[in-house]
């Protein structure tokens, strides 16, 4: 099977499985790794704006629940808030649309999957932080990095590129339903009410709380996961057909058994004839 035809079959099984196991009795407790993953792309989104902000990032904490709440060092000012409270929704769906666009062929899938395992691991060693008699997000985060990795290395071409567009629809797939969350009155964390990232921003950019000025940065939030997930099936998905699709490839010769062109460019020609000449040279001497 061609490796473009692959790609274009592994993307579209895989968004199609995620929609249909959310829709199933028991597929959430299949998709349970991968709602922790996003909930990991989540907070190391936010994690990652603190760093860049200057305000420096704590510790990152990922609770039984899949929600999760990443600290800064410091205390954001307005602006910089608004910015760390948008990374959350919009760097998952941005994460989960780059795996899917530099995963084509098997080589680049195994290089993506490493790099993912290494940065989870990464991200378990430094960050993820261990509240008191509960060590769920350290053992978490570091399985999902082991099975990743075992993924990229042991699983054959095929199945590694099945892997990635899977966790890629995954995380696309679960930033476009975390989203609803926000539509509610309360978000929970860990079984605890507690404002959203919707609630933050609205403080920051409009200075209320008010359920329409949530509203509209859900609506935001909603409408460039949809944008980003729209880009990255186009780009994946326009470059496997075209490779699939015999648009713009050297084509055989006519059914009509034409063969000019091959006499053309023969070097051998009929005795007694020559090959046929160029345009004239019309330039005045």
């Amino acid at each position: 099977m061609r490796t473009d035809r692959l790609e274009l079959r592994t993307v579209a099984i895989a968004l199609l499985a995620s929609l249909l196991l959310w829709n199933l009795p028991f597929g959430g407790v299949l998709l349970y790794p991968f709602k922790l993953l996003a909930t990991w792309l989540h907070e190391m989104s936010h994690g990652l704006v603190m760093l860049v902000t200057g305000n420096g990032l704590d510790r990152v904490v990922i609770y039984r629940d899949t929600s999760g709440l990443a600290h800064a060092t410091d205390q954001a000012g307005p602006t910089a808030l608004a910015f760390i409270a948008s990374a959350g929704y919009m760097g998952t769906s941005l994460w989960g649309a780059l795996l899917l666009v530099v995963t084509p062929t098997a080589k680049a899938a195994r290089t993506a999957l490493l790099v993912f395992a290494g940065l989870l691991s990464l991200s378990a060693m430094l960050v993820i932080a261990t509240p008191p008699d509960d060590h769920f997000g350290l053992y978490a985060v570091g399985g999902m990095a082991g099975v990743v990795a075992a993924c990229a290395i042991l699983l054959p071409g095929r199945w590694r590129v099945a892997v990635a567009h899977f966790i890629a629809a995954q995380s696309c797939v679960n930033a476009l339903l975390d989203i609803r969350v926000l539509f509610r009155p309360q978000q929970i964390v860990n079984g605890v009410p507690t404002e959203s990232d919707a609630h933050s921003m609205a403080r920051s950019t409009f200075g209320t709380t008010e359920p329409w000025a949530l509203y509209v940065w859900a609506g935001i939030w909603l409408v460039w996961s949809l944008v980003v997930l729209y880009i990255a099936l186009r780009v994946s998905g326009s470059r496997a057909l075209a490779n699939v699709a015999p648009f713009g490839h050297p084509t055989a010769s006519p059914p009509d058994g034409s063969d000019r062109d091959e006499r053309r460019r023969s070097p051998e020609t009929a005795r007694g004839k020559t090959a046929p000449s160029g345009p004239a040279d019309t330039a005045g001497s």
